[in-house]
């Protein structure tokens, strides 16, 4: 998964489609999860979210895009789990990219802003809602 630096500014990137869905960082984090955990109930807890709440988001995804991001499976003799499409992959892949692009190209901007922070500015921290 990709960290974000939390001491200096930087971009958080948000895509939003019609009809109100959105795909951000918070989407991408819990596809991470998944891939690295093989479970939408164990991403979630990750994130600290409920089983239902990550369950939603991935159904979301899952409606959003013309192929599937995550393919799950009922529990039972397999034990049930989820997986990540080479469509979710590429998502992951794509939006990451979209995040340095934008990091890239806005770095001088970023920098005089960071520049001209007042010392007593409160610490910088990323937003909280997951997209």
């Amino acid at each position: 998964m990709t960290q974000t630096d939390h001491s200096s500014l930087h971009p958080v990137l948000r895509v939003d489609f019609p009809h109100a869905e959105r795909l951000g960082r918070g989407k991408i984090e819990l596809l991470e999860h998944i891939r690295e955990t093989g479970s939408i109930s164990a991403a979630g807890r990750a994130m600290d979210m409920s089983y239902r709440r990550a369950w939603l988001l991935v159904s979301a995804l899952n409606s959003m895009f013309q192929q599937e991001a995550v393919e799950s499976q009922r529990g039972g003799k397999q034990g049930g789990g989820a997986i990540l499409t080479p469509f979710g992959e590429e998502l992951i892949r794509q939006f990451r990219a979209m995040e340095a692009k934008a990091q890239a190209a806005l770095a001088s901007e970023l920098a005089w802003l960071q520049d001209n922070l007042s010392a007593s500015a409160p610490s910088i921290k990323g937003p909280e809602p997951h997209s």
